[in-house]
């Protein structure tokens, strides 16, 4: 059966009972039918003062085009934990409407673990990014609206962009203000995908709609005749933005096909924003439950150090242990195997590939003191020589494995994994972050550049120059970085998978985040407007006429 019958085929629980599971009541959730809702804005309040639980992080190696199945580990694990009678939650990403029709498809696991209901959250869910798209979206218009009619702020240079939740590389760039209109200006625009706004990065570090609103008014909008920055607040945009995401703020509680309660809220992509779930959701689940399983976006390189050196530093949470998540068919294809042929059986392959988990394990481990598990997503196409290999080179490094057969097996394929979670997550840590913030932004970039991607040195291009100049002498040195990379690679070049050689990090550009706090720095050729593939995954999916989506995968 393919994973969207898997889930057909399940009975859910009623939302109402699956709250009841981690002690919320029906008069804490705001219900969106019988399997989704909302978690109201006082329930916080009421349950702050618990202890909080442990926090697990699940990451991966560098993935493949089509990923390597963290959400697939992350709700296993959850379940897992629930076969040994422990009280976990899941708090995960909303999934973004570009990949599901693009090449990577939907973001809620597959096989016997999954969120459900799975249409609904791959495609509208509740609302949030349409919301984010349209508070994005509103203050473009405003600033437009606004140069239209005088200019007052005397407006130089417009920073902003408009969003649209789907790839679409036509709208990189774009001409606008076109109509011939007496008083209206033409200029050269920009298209970002609705997960790369900064709204939705405010969104997801925001604690409460104070801090929100306080948050979307810092927003750096452009700057004026003299330089001088101008911000959303100067256009008094803030208000009407807030109340765009009244609910979206609030976090989403659905369930997994084996009735784990999952907190789905906020969905940055790591490779060109933050990467992590919203802050609110975190820190709820953390009260709510003795685990929470929680993920970061594509590789450790990039979603770990983010979700740890921003997400963790602002929240003022750390993990109590990080699950690596690899498939020997990624480990292949990093070992220099081509893609059509990663299903063989090939040792030497799996063997070189394995330096790229090294890499990873390392990170976490050393760089920023966390315990460390790797968990095996286990395909069928898996012989038991290279799973024997495999374990025996971890064994070797003095690394726990575990072997997770979540997909075909649901919970009861990850009992080992959850069983070694709950030892490892009792062991001492020594975390750290990667640099401090009083450091300058080429300092801080330099620093997750060599430390983590391994790289010889960082380039910066003229243009970054001149925007790290701008940026510090605005006072804004102090943010923390976030670097835009691609996903595929420890350098910044997706095709050179085994990095055998030394390699620089280019720099080509910066975007000061105020609203966000943090600095975006754009390396290689990444782009935050992403494209479909040839064959797009929009082109199998369809309804019949009994209202019945196909091909959500």
């Amino acid at each position: 059966m393919t994973d969207i019958e898997i889930a057909r085929n399940t009975k859910l629980d009623s939302i109402v009972d699956v709250a009841k599971k981690v002690g919320v009541e029906e008069e804490d959730l705001e219900l969106y039918g019988k399997y989704k809702a909302k978690f109201s804005s006082e329930l916080y309040e009421k349950v702050k003062d618990r202890k909080n639980g442990k926090l697990i992080l699940v990451t991966a190696i560098s993935p493949t085009p089509l990923g390597e199945g963290k959400t697939t580990m992350s709700i296993a694990i959850a379940d897992g934990l629930r076969k040994i009678n422990k009280k976990s939650i899941l708090a995960l990403r909303e999934p973004s409407l570009g990949p599901v029709f693009g090449i990577k498809g939907g973001a809620t696991g597959g096989g016997k673990v999954q969120v459900a209901p799975m249409e609904d959250i791959n495609l509208h869910f509740t609302g949030d990014i349409h919301a984010i798209t349209a508070a994005n979206n509103l203050l473009a218009s405003l600033i437009d609206n606004h140069i239209y009619f005088g200019n007052e702020l005397k407006f130089k240079e417009v920073v902003w962009k408009r969003c649209v939740d789907l790839n679409d590389r036509q709208l990189r760039v774009v001409d606008t203000g076109l109509s011939g209109e007496s008083k209206i200006v033409p200029r050269k625009d920009k298209f970002d995908i609705t997960v790369a706004s900064e709204i939705m990065a405010v969104l997801c570090l925001s604690e409460n709609i104070k801090d929100l609103k306080e948050k979307l008014g810092n927003i750096l909008i452009g700057y004026n005749e003299e330089d001088k920055p101008i911000y959303a607040k100067d256009l008094n945009a803030q208000g009407a933005m807030a109340v765009l995401l009244k609910d979206a703020i609030k976090p989403n509680l659905v369930q997994t096909l084996e009735h784990t309660p999952a907190i789905i809220h906020g969905g940055p992509f790591a490779n060109i924003a933050h990467g992590c779930n919203s802050i609110v959701a975190t820190k709820l689940a953390l009260k709510l439950a003795d685990y929470t399983i929680t993920e970061n976006g594509f590789g450790a390189d990039l979603g770990a150090e983010k979700f740890l050196d921003i997400k963790c530093r602002k929240a003022g949470i750390r993990p109590d242990a990080v699950v690596i998540v690899a498939t020997i068919k990624a480990l292949k294809y990093h070992g220099g195997i081509e893609k059509d042929k990663i299903q063989e059986e090939n040792i030497e392959g799996l063997e070189k590939g394995l330096d790229n988990l090294y890499r990873h394990i390392a990170n976490i481990k050393d760089k920023f003191g966390l315990n460390v598990i790797v968990a095996i997503n286990r395909f069928t196409s898996d012989t038991e020589k290279e799973i024997e290999v495999l374990r025996k080179h971890l064994e070797e490094k003095t690394v726990e494995l575990s072997l997770v057969e979540g997909w075909a097996k649901g919970g009861e394929g990850a009992i080992d994994i959850a069983e070694k979670l709950v030892e490892l997550t009792e062991k001492q840590e020594n975390f750290q972050y990667i640099y401090e913030l009083e450091e300058g932004i080429k300092e801080k970039i330099e620093k997750v550049a060599t430390n983590i991607y391994g790289a010889k040195g960082v380039i910066f291009e003229e243009s970054a120059q001149k925007q790290i100049e701008r940026i510090e002498k605005l006072g804004y040195g102090n943010l923390p970085v976030c670097i835009a990379k691609t996903q595929y690679s420890f350098s910044d070049d997706p095709k050179n998978l085994e990095c055998k050689d030394e390699y620089n990090i280019t720099i080509r550009d910066l975007d000061l985040k105020t609203g966000a706090g943090f600095v975006v720095a754009l390396a290689g050729k990444i782009m935050t407007m992403p494209g479909l593939p040839r064959i797009p995954a929009a082109e199998n999916i369809d309804i019949d006429e009994n209202g019945e989506v196909e091909g959500i995968f």
